[in-house]
């Protein structure tokens, strides 16, 4: 799928319109970047700097630009920027999600919306056959997020990711695609 250029959609949902990143989305990643978690599992800058917050919103449409995956600004139904969502592509028809709301923005439903939004244009794509996320054990919010949002627990990976230099064990959540579902009726 890298192969292919790639356009970036603006997806609408409930709550959220999931869109590209813009310069004046820059105090959302500020915001962001004062929370610990995030700074340690993202590439949000550690600093509130606006040079550092603006290389972030940078490197979204970076991913974009290399084929490596759709980055969007979570927006409310106002265009505001609450938080972060992109479908990262893994190789063998396989793409992640990631996410992430300012603490400002949470419990409004927001990263459901976002997470669903995305998830149900993901999951039409035909060069993909499955989509996937990687939580803590630990994470509870998140793995019961993936959960409400139609994803099934395949599996812990052990050791799968190293965070501030150290493994971690990580659940693996999916969501099959239509094509895959619709080749895996077949067999």
């Amino acid at each position: 799928m890298n192969d292919t250029p790639l356009a970036l959609p603006t997806l609408t949902g409930e709550r959220t319109r999931l869109r590209e990143w813009r310069a004046d989305d820059v105090s959302v990643v500020q915001e962001a970047s004062g929370d610990p978690l995030i700074t340690l599992v993202t590439t949000v800058p550690r600093t509130a700097g606006e040079a550092e917050a603006l290389a972030f919103i940078e490197r979204q449409h970076d991913r974009l630009d290399s084929g490596t995956g759709y980055a969007f600004a979570i927006a409310d139904l106002d265009g505001h920027a609450v938080g972060h969502i992109g479908l990262f592509l893994a190789g063998g028809r396989r793409a992640s999600v990631g996410y992430w709301i300012a603490s400002s923005h949470r419990r409004r439903g927001y990263a459901l919306d976002a997470l669903l939004t995305v998830t149900a244009w993901a999951t039409a794509l035909e060069n993909l056959d499955r989509v996937e996320l990687h939580i803590e054990p630990g994470n509870e919010g998140s793995w019961l997020l993936a959960e409400r949002a139609g994803y099934e627990r395949e599996a812990l990976l052990r050791a799968w990711k190293r965070i501030d230099g150290n493994p971690r064990d990580m659940y693996m959540y999916t969501r099959l695609t239509e094509h895959a579902l619709a080749s895996s009726d077949r067999n």
